[in-house]
């Protein structure tokens, strides 16, 4: 009877979701400061970290702001793009897997 029963078990393999980089782009308008305040606020980064990665995005034109499954990336990009409409600053950001 108990080899029945494994026999009628199946085995579900668990993949990893897809992981999404969000990406910040830098531009001519948007200050470094509102780029710093962004990474804190929607990104939970730690100062440090949040300056390190805008100084990134300020030297070489693009930096990750964080690895996300899809839908927090999607939500942090909506987010990123709503405040910087708000503030009236072109800041770019978008995400790729």
């Amino acid at each position: 009877m108990a080899d029945n029963i494994s026999r009628s078990l199946t085995l579900t393999k668990l993949q990893r979701p897809r992981m999404w980089r969000v990406l910040l782009h830098n531009d001519d308008y948007t200050t470094q400061d509102f780029v710093v305040w962004v990474l804190e606020t929607i990104f939970r980064k730690p100062v440090a970290e949040a300056f390190a990665i805008m100084m990134s995005v300020h030297r070489s034109g693009i930096g990750v702001a964080g690895v996300f499954t899809y839908d927090v990336a999607a939500t942090k990009v909506k987010a990123t793009q709503r405040i910087a409409e708000e503030h009236e600053f072109p800041l770019l950001v978008t995400m790729e897997p």
